[in-house]
């Protein structure tokens, strides 16, 4: 699989060139290997999905890339993650939407504090 992160991008969202390239990893690997290793490779895929809806919703609630960075995520985690993000869900955390769901920071922050006590 190609490394991006030596390519230059007017920012952490780039041209889309993560999600050419899965796209096209994806239908080498479903040619060559077929639903064997589907079946085998499904419940890794079940854990990487709600880790990225995780940070999905992370990113909502904490304010994107900076927000991250100050609740303590490593600049390199947080680029890793908007790539597997974009790999899997083809768009960037921020973008991406999905039907039945809802992010309102608003709300979950007054929620965080009525039960955890202020945040800082």
């Amino acid at each position: 699989m190609p490394d991006f992160r030596s390519d230059k991008s007017e920012s952490p969202e780039g041209k889309g060139v993560a999600k050419r390239a899965w796209e096209a990893y994806a239908a080498g690997v479903a040619k060559s290997v077929g639903p064997t290793l589907g079946a085998a490779a499904e419940p890794i895929a079940r854990e990487w999905v709600v880790d990225l809806l995780g940070f999905w919703m992370a990113w909502h609630v904490y304010g994107g890339f900076e927000g991250l960075e100050r609740f303590g995520f490593h600049r390199a985690t947080i680029y890793r993650k908007i790539k597997r993000f974009r790999m899997a869900f083809g768009q960037h955390p921020d973008e991406f939407t999905m039907a039945g769901v809802t992010i309102d920071p608003e709300a979950y922050w007054e929620s965080v504090g009525t039960k955890l006590g202020p945040v800082p």
